[in-house]
């Protein structure tokens, strides 16, 4: 129980991120705002990561495109953002299927559209992948 705290804090630090932007801001702007909003507390608060990182997907071994995570903090937590009225089971459906392309092991799924900021926790649906990508493919992760 201790351990799942400990991999836990780091996305209720996020949340709390998250929340002080949806507080400030409120709801009504476009996802690229909140994106940038997002990015400056990350920053204040000394978390490392990469914004609008393009990752490589691939089908039995073959690349067939690439798609941007939003952002990926310390190599551990993706984070897909959204301003929408509501989330619907689509979104839920396509963090997972990030999380299984990124070979990570937990996202965040954060809707800042309503007028409550929305937050979904995601986990790998296999739940036996690494916490982290390794470094040496942390500019550009191949999957």
């Amino acid at each position: 129980m201790e351990k799942e705290k400990i991999e836990d804090e780091l996305t209720y630090k996020i949340i709390g991120c998250a929340m002080k932007v949806h507080s400030t801001l409120g709801n009504g702007f476009q996802e690229v705002i909140y994106q940038r909003a997002l990015a400056i507390e990350l920053r204040k608060s000394d978390f490392g990561f990469a914004r609008e990182l393009e990752m490589q997907i691939f089908y039995e071994g073959e690349e067939i495109g690439t798609r941007r995570v939003d952002f990926l903090v310390e190599n551990e937590v993706m984070v897909e953002l959204k301003a929408l009225v509501a989330l619907e089971d689509v979104h839920l459906a396509q963090g997972l299927n990030y999380l299984v392309a990124y070979k990570l092991h937990k996202g965040l799924l954060i809707n800042f559209g309503a007028k409550s900021l929305e937050v979904k926790r995601l986990r790998h649906p296999l739940n036996k992948m690494p916490n982290k990508i390794p470094n040496s493919q942390s500019s550009n992760p191949k999957i």
